[in-house]
């Protein structure tokens, strides 16, 4: 389990060991072939700042020769606010005061309708952690209703047991993500004094259960702007490194999601809630931050999400990311059924798919819109669907 590797390192001697890295340090990182986590330290330390301009091209030639000049595209489906957690950051939060909503099965169908017509092959399925309204059975309900429809579902809904995820996957589940938040432990418990992710044990260990499962892709992140970024990107970096070897079958992707203002009691005011980041992050430290898991990592897929800005996520295309949203919505039937509920969080790209589609164009790549390793699996089979044209 990590587990027993999480706990040999210690959270202030690698944070002190990240920015006592020098420039000497960074260039030696730069110029190795295959680079460690001690390069990683260097390279999302203070000291790499000045190298951002020769981490990017760097970033940019790797991902080009693993993924080629592409760019798939997801769209988040929220099938529930409800919410039995108390997470000071999230807008679905137990205490906070908002209308809650479960989909039943005619208006996820109605949503699913939507975000076909927008071109899309590939859906993220997204809940509040409420096991007694969105549990096991109630995913497996909505997975056999959505899975005709895509040729790629993934989810983002609370941690499971093993046997779940089996069960999840012989319906058609091919990708879950599962945050970590932060694995500050104190700083963990801070934000989640609820519910059951206030197990941060039983959340660390998520990962094992799926790799165990047999999971085709999972997506790990940390919540940046709980704690210092830098040691939870690294230590986000050792649990990656872990599952690659330990569960070399299945593949992976990072997200790096910044802290975003929420819907809630304030809304009625006018105003919106959220959580102010602890240790801010600039959007040259996302470049570099960006730009150092690529250098880490050549077979790692980097998601950017709606959470940032136009401008950068148009300037992100070329330096590392393979997939990003489009068109989001974070409120259960915020595409077609209830388009006035409140959001998990506010996005800040509201482009269309078709717009950031042309954008990715214009930057000399190509949007793709459906899971390609998933949909060439041929055959009959749970979680197997033939390529359609």
């Amino acid at each position: 389990m990590f587990t027993e590797i999480f706990e040999r390192y210690e959270w202030d001697a690698v944070k002190a060991g990240i920015y006592a890295k020098t420039a000497a340090d960074v260039e030696l990182a730069l110029g190795r072939r295959v680079r460690d986590l001690e390069d990683f330290k260097a390279l999302i330390s203070p000291a790499a700042a000045p190298y951002l301009e020769e981490m990017a091209r760097i970033s940019q030639r790797l991902t080009q020769r693993r993924f080629g000049k592409v760019v798939q595209l997801y769209i988040p489906l929220y099938l529930s606010n409800e919410c039995q957690n108390i997470c000071t950051y999230c807008g679905f939060s137990y205490d906070n005061k908002i209308r809650r909503r479960t989909l039943a099965a005619g208006e996820l169908l109605q949503e699913v309708g939507v975000i076909k017509a927008m071109g899309y092959e590939h859906v993220l399925l997204v809940s509040g952690e409420a096991n007694q309204t969105v549990g096991v059975d109630y995913f497996v309900r909505a997975l056999d209703l959505v899975r005709p429809h895509f040729s790629h579902i993934s989810m983002e809904v609370q941690p499971l047991d093993e046997d779940d995820y089996r069960v999840l996957m012989g319906h058609g589940l091919n990708t879950v993500l599962v945050y970590q938040e932060t694995y500050h432990q104190q700083d963990y418990k801070l934000h989640h004094p609820k519910g059951k992710k206030s197990n941060f044990g039983y959340r660390l260990e998520t990962p094992d259960r799926l790799g165990r499962a047999g999971i085709h892709k999972m997506g790990l992140g940390v919540l940046i702007g709980l704690e210092d970024w830098r040691t939870d990107s690294w230590f986000t970096a050792l649990h990656l490194g872990y599952l690659e070897k330990m569960y070399w079958k299945t593949k992976y992707s990072l997200s790096f999601p910044r802290l975003r203002p929420f819907s809630g009691e304030e809304a009625s005011a006018g105003g919106v809630g959220g959580l102010m980041p602890k240790v801010e992050m600039s959007d040259r430290e996302l470049v570099q931050l960006i730009c150092a898991y690529r250098l880490l990592d050549e077979e790692v897929e980097l998601s950017l999400s709606t959470r940032e800005s136009p401008v950068f996520r148009d300037h992100a295309v070329r330096l590392g990311v393979t997939a990003m949203s489009a068109g989001s919505r974070t409120n259960p039937g915020g595409y077609a059924v209830d388009k006035q509920s409140l959001e998990q969080f506010e996005i800040h790209d509201e482009r269309s798919p078709a717009e950031i589609a042309e954008m990715i164009r214009r930057q000399g790549y190509e949007a793709v819109w459906k899971d390609w390793d998933a949909g060439l699996q041929m055959g009959e089979g749970p979680g197997r669907r033939v390529l359609q044209g």
